[in-house]
């Protein structure tokens, strides 16, 4: 950038979609139900919070020069084309899973064995992993305790995909039939996501101008 001012107005602007996906985040925490989401929607959040970032990062620092020079915006919007691509690329490659937010192992454990006899009475266990040849998936069961999540991911590569939505359709009613605890986590990660918003409005608030030059310098609409 021409100058730091204009880095940290940029900055306030790329911080817009994380602040948002920290609070959300935070809010789904709260919640008295655990929630439940495929690995590809998660994915899928993530690579949106970080698309400002990626914006004024590599995209910006690794942009041809003469593209900008002779496509101006056109070349971010090619650029921001191929960022769309290239994760939706990551997500379709990616191996069936599920995310639970908000409930520990020894809460979800029961809920999991319920469900699996429900949907294949030949289901096997072993350890972690699970196997239901009935429904044609296995997977494997992972947590992370202090973040109150668990994720179901596939093992193997031959996955029935209308399997994997029936386990999912199952488990999102089991669930939503439960009561948990809010996580404290969550208030932390609200408090930071409005915190982020509450920075970026009074940086766009004082330096209105200087955002509108910044961002005409990066699109190349001035020389």
């Amino acid at each position: 950038w021409s100058s730091d001012v204009c880095s940290s107005d940029l900055l306030s602007l790329a911080l817009g979609p994380l602040a948002v996906y920290f609070t959300l985040f935070g809010l789904i925490n709260l919640r008295r139900t655990p929630f439940l989401t495929t690995g590809a929607r998660d994915t899928a959040a993530l690579a949106l919070a970080v698309s400002g970032l990626v914006i004024i990062g590599p995209i910006e620092l690794f942009m041809p020069e003469g593209a900008m020079i002779n496509f101006g915006p056109y070349a971010l919007g090619l650029a921001l084309a191929f960022y769309v691509l290239t994760m939706t690329l990551l997500i379709l490659l990616q191996k069936p899973s599920l995310t639970v937010y908000n409930i520990s192992p020894v809460e979800f454990r029961p809920i999991l064995v319920e469900v699996v006899g429900h949907l294949d009475p030949h289901a096997r266990w072993a350890g972690n992993s699970l196997v239901l040849p009935d429904l044609q998936i296995e997977l494997h069961v992972d947590s992370f305790a202090p973040m109150r999540n668990i994720t179901l991911v596939a093992v193997g590569d031959q996955q029935s995909f209308s399997g994997w939505r029936r386990f999912e359709s199952h488990l999102a009613v089991a669930l939503a039939k439960m009561e948990v605890a809010r996580n404290p986590i969550g208030a932390g990660m609200v408090i930071v996501g409005l915190a982020m918003v509450s920075v970026m409005m009074v940086q766009l608030a004082g330096n209105a101008d200087e955002v509108v030059q910044a961002l005409r310098e990066m699109l190349r609409l001035q020389q």
